[in-house]
């Protein structure tokens, strides 16, 4: 594996859901590999999950890290080809090239601006840094996608449904929220999910939300979220900003949080979010603290080998 930018970097999603969980069960097998090895991890964006997790990850294979948070650690950085450097001190391209020096993997996450669709569609900085890079780079959030979280996500599904040996209904479910957020947790589930033949996938959002049909690929769509929660077996509850009227906030009706009272109209299905999640505002407490609902943990905790099977992958291919 040469880079793992989404899910269409990885040949068969179901032999890696496989092969992570393989290595949760032992996942200090490969720690001869990482010998010698350095992973940089550079956050244009803060984060919690993701940074500790692929630490925790690198740690396990062996491998030295080194994190670089770009607004506190480093020179201003110019994103934009062309400028007159007059207020930036370094330019991305020397930036990038310099740091792939310094490391054999190189992850990094960036965020859109929510501003402009067009530019955040083309993913105009990750092209960027994929392109400046000399090293494979792994995708820890960009402007439309987290395939990270997404490889947990699945991961989580599959435990919980003995890898996939009966069909069951997922549903992705918009929930309110006090800032506009991106779309990339949501467009990045909803790609991985359609690799599942075993699984059936709504999304339910309110009017003017709906996911671009890029990345929601045919999947049932609707505005009724009562409908959607009938029979399903697992609610994954996610805020993100209008794609229509992009980045802004059109909803600010609380009735679409995640209560007991519509996890009842489900097949007990389970619950989960990516973290961090704002209480009484996405879902009420009675959902996030019920040992019958709520997988949250579980999801965080697979993201330490959601990263694992994918710098693992890559280490493999530089050998």
């Amino acid at each position: 594996m040469k880079r793992f930018f989404s899910v269409e970097d990885v040949i068969d999603v179901h032999d890696l859901i496989k092969d992570a969980l393989l290595l949760k069960k032992n996942p200090y097998d490969f720690h001869h590999i990482g010998r010698n090895k350095t992973i940089g991890l550079v956050f244009f964006n803060p984060s919690l999950r993701t940074r500790i997790s692929c630490q925790k990850a690198a740690f396990n294979l062996g491998c030295h890290t080194w994190v670089l948070d770009v607004h506190k650690d480093s020179w201003t950085i110019e994103m934009n080809d062309g400028n007159v450097m007059n207020f930036t001190q370094e330019h991305l391209k020397e930036a990038i090239s310099v740091m792939s020096m310094y490391c054999d993997i190189l992850a990094v996450r960036t965020f859109p601006n929510l501003l402009d669709r067009d530019y955040d569609d083309q993913e105009i900085i990750f092209n960027k840094i994929l392109n400046y890079s000399r090293v494979p780079v792994v995708n820890m959030e960009s402007a439309t996608l987290h395939p990270l979280q997404s490889l947990a996500d699945v991961m989580t599904i599959a435990e919980f449904t003995s890898f996939f040996r009966k069909r069951c209904k997922v549903v992705l479910s918009w929930a309110p929220h006090v800032k506009s957020l991106p779309h990339s947790v949501a467009n990045s589930f909803s790609q991985w999910i359609s690799k599942i033949k075993q699984i059936d996938f709504t999304i339910t959002c309110p009017e003017r939300y709906n996911l671009h049909k890029k990345f929601s690929n045919g999947a049932y769509t609707t505005h009724h979220q009562n409908e959607a929660f009938i029979n399903a077996d697992f609610i994954y509850a996610k805020n993100w900003s209008s794609y229509l009227d992009y980045g802004k906030i059109l909803c600010k009706n609380s009735d679409w949080m995640i209560t007991e009272k519509k996890m009842k109209l489900t097949n007990q299905a389970k619950f989960m979010h990516c973290l961090p999640v704002r209480r009484n505002v996405v879902v009420e407490d009675a959902v996030l603290d019920s040992s019958k609902y709520s997988i949250v943990l579980q999801q965080a905790k697979n993201r330490i080998y959601a990263s694992q099977i994918i710098f693992l992958k890559m280490l493999q291919s530089l050998s």
